[in-house]
């Protein structure tokens, strides 16, 4: 990996405001499934997302994909990177507090370096990398605690659940990487949401029925998950990708947990208990380690 790039206060106001933007979705989400059921709620998400996109790619000028060869690699985008997770995690919200699927997700960096150095011939497993790796998942299972699996009961599907949602993330930046090499980010994340409404939408109206939400809070929810957290997020997560790096965004991943973890307390009274919290410390000093930097930075200290 290489060294982040330095960052000027615009950017790290950028990287802040993601962090709190990313971090309010969880709550967002938890309100909306208060009356809907977690299929539809991704299917808002998904389709409302997609529209938003796909209105700024008319206004930048930016033209849909006409090969189907890539509409195909977009189908699977979403699949990886929409379906399953979003799924995956709003079923697992329903039994666990947001700030803990906040610091499970948090994992979804320490799942991608490992899915990119077993699938990527240009990735390696430095023995830095595999060292942050281990800590992460050491921290992963330390705030599930290794013990509640031994029940399996909802809440511990719950978690799993969660977790899984965090490797398709994973999966699906492997997928990104081979499939949609060149295509503009913008014209990636709208026609990967496309094809994640396509599948969504109708698996809503199958599964649960025509769903239209009544309650006001439900309808905040909605519009913040879908169209701030979800349509203008990757917006900005791929200019911060641009200007900051990769390295620098992992530092969003971190950020993001606390903010979750905050408002989960402040809005809805959840309480985490400590080995949910030294999990998230390992997880912290797992993703740390695989960045590097503090390790360049101890190099360059004066003895």
């Amino acid at each position: 990996m290489s060294a982040a790039p330095d960052m000027s206060a615009r950017t790290w106001a950028e990287l802040a405001l993601l962090a709190l933007i990313w971090g309010g979705s969880f709550l967002a989400i938890r309100t909306a499934l208060d009356e809907i059921p977690f299929v539809t709620s991704v299917a808002f998400r998904v389709g409302l997302a997609a529209a938003v996109l796909w209105g700024w790619c008319a206004l930048r000028g930016l033209r849909p994909p006409r090969d189907p060869r890539l509409w195909g690699a977009l189908l699977g985008m979403g699949m990886l990177n929409n379906v399953l997770p979003f799924s995956l995690m709003a079923w697992g919200q329903l039994s666990i507090e947001t700030g803990l699927t906040a610091i499970l997700n948090a994992g979804t960096a320490v799942f991608g370096v490992l899915a990119a150095a077993l699938l990527l011939p240009d990735e390696r497993l430095t023995p830095r990398r595999a060292l942050g790796v281990a800590l992460g998942f050491l921290g992963v299972a330390t705030a599930i605690g290794l013990g509640n699996l031994a029940t399996l009961d909802l809440r511990s599907l719950a978690q799993l659940a969660v977790v899984a949602g965090t490797v398709s993330y994973a999966l699906a930046g492997v997928w990104g990487r081979v499939t949609l090499r060149g295509l503009d980010p913008r014209l990636s994340a709208a026609g990967m949401l496309t094809g994640s409404s396509l599948v969504m939408i109708p698996a809503a109206l199958w599964i649960d029925g025509p769903v239209w939400p009544t309650e006001a809070t439900t309808w905040v929810g909605i519009l913040y998950y879908a169209v701030i957290a979800t349509a203008v997020a990757y917006l900005l997560y791929f200019r911060l990708l641009a200007t900051a790096g990769a390295g620098n965004l992992m530092l969003c991943t971190l950020l993001v947990a606390p903010v979750s973890i905050l408002l989960g307390a402040w809005i809805r009274d959840e309480v985490l208990g400590p080995g949910t919290y030294a999990g998230f410390a390992l997880l912290a000093v797992g993703l740390a380690v695989i960045d590097g930097r503090l390790f360049r930075v101890l190099r360059r200290a004066p003895n």
